[in-house]
């Protein structure tokens, strides 16, 4: 079939909300395509540059950013400090693996989420599952589960203000990698924290002085107080995203100007269904999510069929099987795949694949397990001569308990204290920076 941006809908579709109004769905879909674009065709071709970087080996890729954006928690400050999370990792990646670092959010538009059943059922009321705030009301209550599609709209006015903050933060000196630092001296400060942490800030700090004695300083250097945050989500909500589609002016060619970067969650990778019809048509960098029941040829397939051209930093593969079944099921795709001389980015998701029920019902993830995955996929790289190009992570800048252990020992009993995830557990800050100097350097060694 010819591509267009709505011949989607001639395909099986898979986690989609059945819309009450149709009349309503259709006039939010008018306003969505009259609408400006929230990024630009030139964005998100400078981002496939820099993954392409990624693809030979000479950058490393940190996405990361909240579960699901939430409406009611939308605020100036939330969006601060995931900035600076995501900018202390980089820095700390950067400098103890000594490779520059492609920086992209799970952020501004990452509204939907896909669920593993239609509906939920709290003491024999039955009701549609929450899917994110874009679609219905995360509130177990008859009205707030209906799909409605007025909800696009206002996703899509949150993402362009956080896109307007993102943009500040990166050229408005909060990105100066001098005051980064000194967010990082106030985590490795802590009682809990061991001398690694303190011996690479002590050694960045001593860097950084002795640029400045060189006369590299933030004032006369861009590179230390700007920076490039990208954007990206699960293009899972096709109605949005066919209505933020644009022809770009400059190339003729289709971007989906909704984010940066989209990617095609496990769920939905069908090769022959609506999402990878979809997203073989647009040329912004594509990931796919493959977890444990993945076969390589599955992986060529989607490769095939969304990057025909073998394009580096086109296609992002992120791995998401499990601390337990990585071992066993990475090996064999690795093998095939590189066998077929396919560029590729390769990522590793440590959360989904490693999530539990605790004894007094919290969903949740452990830290030691998140680590394991992430040491089995740079071994496994380095085992099989692939690269290991990057992580993905669910995490959040505010001082959530929702994730167990690491430094600070967050333990099951302590995960009530401050659980406030709408969907999965996220890493908090003190967790994301912790797994940060820990990557370091399986970074520098790859």
């Amino acid at each position: 079939m010819t591509w267009d941006r709505d011949s989607w809908r001639e395909f099986n579709i898979l986690q989609q909300p059945t819309y009450p109004n149709l009349k309503e769905l259709k006039e939010a879909e008018e306003k969505l395509k009259a609408l400006p674009p929230l990024v630009f065709a030139g964005e998100a071709r400078s981002l496939k540059n820099e993954l392409a970087k990624v693809c030979n080996g000479e950058a490393f890729l940190l996405q990361g950013g909240d579960c699901a954006e939430s409406f009611t928690n939308f605020n100036a400050n939330n969006i601060r400090d995931m900035f600076k999370v995501l900018l202390q990792m980089a820095i700390v990646l950067t400098f103890g693996g000594g490779c520059p670092v492609v920086k992209v959010g799970r952020v501004a538009g990452q509204f939907a989420k896909p669920r593993s059943s239609d509906y939920e059922e709290v003491n024999g009321v039955k009701l549609p599952s929450y899917r994110g705030d874009i679609i219905n009301g995360f509130e177990f209550d008859e009205k707030a589960r209906v799909a409605d599609p007025k909800r696009m709209i206002e996703a899509y006015y949150q993402s362009a203000s956080t896109m307007n903050l993102l943009r500040a933060f990166s050229r408005g000196g909060l990105a100066d990698l001098h005051q980064v630092h000194k967010w990082n001296l106030g985590f490795v400060k802590k009682p809990e924290i061991g001398e690694k942490y303190a011996k690479l800030a002590d050694d960045l700090t001593k860097t950084l002085s002795f640029m400045a004695a060189c006369g590299i300083t933030s004032a006369n250097t861009p590179a230390i107080n700007q920076t490039a945050v990208y954007t990206s989500h699960e293009a899972l909500l096709l109605p949005y995203e066919e209505a933020l589609t644009r022809v770009d002016s400059l190339s003729g060619e289709w971007y989906d100007c909704s984010a940066h970067m989209l990617w095609i969650g496990e769920r939905t990778r069908g090769i022959n269904d609506a999402h990878v019809h979809f997203l073989s048509g647009v040329k912004n960098p594509i990931g796919v999510k493959i977890g444990p029941s993945a076969k390589a040829e599955d992986v060529v397939a989607l490769a095939n069929k969304l990057n025909p051209e073998n394009e580096a930093g086109r296609l992002n593969v992120i791995i998401r099987m499990g601390a337990d079944k990585i071992g066993e099921n990475l090996p064999k795709i690795l093998r095939e795949l590189k066998r077929e001389g396919l560029n590729i980015v390769y990522s590793i998701d440590p959360m989904h694949g490693n999530t539990v029920k605790t004894s007094n019902n919290y969903k949740t993830r452990e830290f030691s397990k998140i680590l394991s995955e992430v040491r089995s996929f740079f071994e496994i790289h380095k085992a099989e001569g692939t690269r290991a190009g990057g992580v993905h992570l669910e995490m959040t800048g505010k001082d959530v308990t929702e994730c167990t252990g690491g430094a600070l020992n967050i333990t099951e009993s302590s995960l009530k204290e401050r659980y406030e995830t709408q969907c999965d557990p996220r890493l908090n800050a003190d967790q994301a920076l912790e797994l940060a100097f820990l990557m370091a350097d399986l970074v520098k060694k790859a």
